[in-house]
């Protein structure tokens, strides 16, 4: 009895900028803080950086014939800020923003439309000396940025995403110091910097707003942290969905953040790993309750303004997602996590395989927040090499993508309304502070040669497409 994926459905595949681009030091543009992060011993896999990554600078139309190829209709890509204000304010590069006004072009030329995220990581490092996310003007500068890429894109490009995993570059980049800028912030601090990211936001979308020169849509790409019932039971289901809406009781994927104090009690570390602290105030305006006392006198000051500067009207809701924890009902309904038995699939990335992900996900978000809504991430990383016979095969991930695309149809068969999907990645790549390590993409990259060899999966994909999930 399924309704399928509408007719206008999105079949996309997803990248960003550092991970792909290289030319790191091409063309005037400025340092980032990927740049430097990667140049501190220990910080990266096997010391690796994106000075070169897939050469997407010089080979971007190699990149686009793949995608014709395999007949996507859209691209998620991302700007890097340095490239086009080497500063991060005050002077732009010209030769940045070419190369961005050629991309675009060449995807349209190619019948592909672009959805483009203005920040996806890669930060500007003179922003960083000057405090980066932590400076109360942070988030000024990054309107300025978002409006010079509105003003140059915005004739051919309508879909925008602000901000990419803001619970990543936080968590990862300021509190546990795993990610670029490599902090490890007092917890008053990363509420901070989390809170002037909001306020990014919110005034990215007013500049997409006012200096759009096409009717757009705008949106963002967070984590979106899943819960799926261990049973169909309603008390199953209610926990599982009050556990992605909570703050403080539970931690879903940070092992780290639940320790032992001297007399053997569960300590729960806070963090900023959860859906409701991003994804509240963007969409309904408010911090939400428990997270404001879970977090206490931690919370910065907020001004009377901020929150309508942070809620600002959003055309959808994007959400990445991979992977997802099964929760069910404990002592009087309360949520407890179920630990996955022994020998539960995962991918080379050592995440849980969890296709219900892609169901309970969708549905949950669509219900509190009422938006249509993009997949902008799902994807794993395999073990890929290039066989005997010159292919590369990957049957692991078409059955991944297989099930986890099952379970998105069942979400749409059950009135969630899903306008597309990004597949993550077209290209092996970069993947931050794995280095080379893993391969996410549908494409196979040689980093020695730089050729690119289409997997069997990136085949599937392409009968997917043609099919438009029909033949699921």
């Amino acid at each position: 009895n399924s309704m399928g994926f509408r007719k206008d459905f999105v079949w996309g595949v997803a990248t960003a900028a550092y991970q792909i681009e290289g030319a790191a030091y091409e063309d005037g543009k400025g340092l980032s803080d990927w740049d430097t992060f990667c140049k501190k011993e220990g910080n990266v896999w096997n010391g690796q950086s994106g000075d070169v990554a897939c050469d997407h600078y010089h080979r971007y139309q190699d990149d686009i014939d793949a995608m014709k190829q395999i007949g996507v209709t859209g691209y998620r890509m991302s700007i890097s800020w340095s490239r086009v204000i080497p500063d991060g304010t005050g002077a732009v590069n010209p030769k940045g923003l070419a190369f961005y006004d050629k991309l675009v072009d060449k995807l349209l030329e190619a019948g592909i439309t672009p959805y483009v995220t203005i920040f996806h990581w890669d930060y500007p490092y003179e922003l960083f000396c000057r405090g980066g996310w932590l400076n109360p003007d942070s988030s000024d500068w990054f309107a300025e940025y978002s409006r010079l890429m509105v003003e140059k894109l915005s004739d051919r490009v309508t879909n925008w995403m602000t901000i990419n995993e803001p619970q990543v570059f936080i968590n990862h980049g300021h509190q546990a110091g795993t990610h670029a800028p490599g902090l490890q912030l007092p917890f008053p601090d990363v509420l901070r910097a989390t809170h002037n990211t909001l306020l990014a936001h919110g005034k990215a979308v007013q500049a997409i707003r006012a200096y759009s020169k096409s009717k757009c849509r705008v949106g963002l790409a967070p984590v979106g942290v899943a819960c799926i019932p261990a049973t169909d039971s309603a008390e199953d289901i209610a926990a599982a969905k009050k556990a992605m809406f909570s703050i403080g009781s539970m931690n879903i994927w940070n092992s780290s953040s639940v320790n032992k104090d001297v007399k053997g009690n569960a300590v729960v570390i806070k963090d900023i790993w959860n859906n409701t602290w991003w994804m509240d105030p963007m969409f309904l305006g408010k911090y939400p309750e428990d997270g404001l006392k879970f977090y206490g006198s931690d919370v910065p000051k907020i001004r009377e303004k901020d929150m309508s500067i942070i809620h600002q009207p959003l055309d959808f809701f994007g959400a990445n997602i991979y992977r997802g924890e099964t929760v069910r009902a404990g002592k009087e309904g309360k949520p407890e996590y179920v630990k996955d038995p022994d020998g539960h699939p995962l991918t080379a990335y050592h995440w849980g395989v969890a296709p219900a992900a892609l169901y309970w996900g969708p549905k949950n978000f669509y219900e509190r927040y009422k938006l249509p809504i993009y997949m902008t991430e799902n994807g794993m990383s395999n073990v890929d090499w290039v066989a005997l016979d010159g292919k590369v095969h990957d049957p692991q991930r078409i059955d991944f993508l297989h099930r986890y695309l099952l379970q998105l149809r069942r979400a749409v068969d059950d009135g969630v309304d899903i306008r597309g999907y990004f597949q993550w990645s077209l290209l092996d790549n970069f993947e931050w502070s794995s280095g080379f390590r893993e391969r996410f993409g549908i494409v196979y990259t040689d980093y020695q040669t730089q050729k690119r060899i289409l997997k069997d999966s990136a085949l599937w994909y392409k009968e997917v497409i043609k099919s438009n999930g029909a033949n699921l």
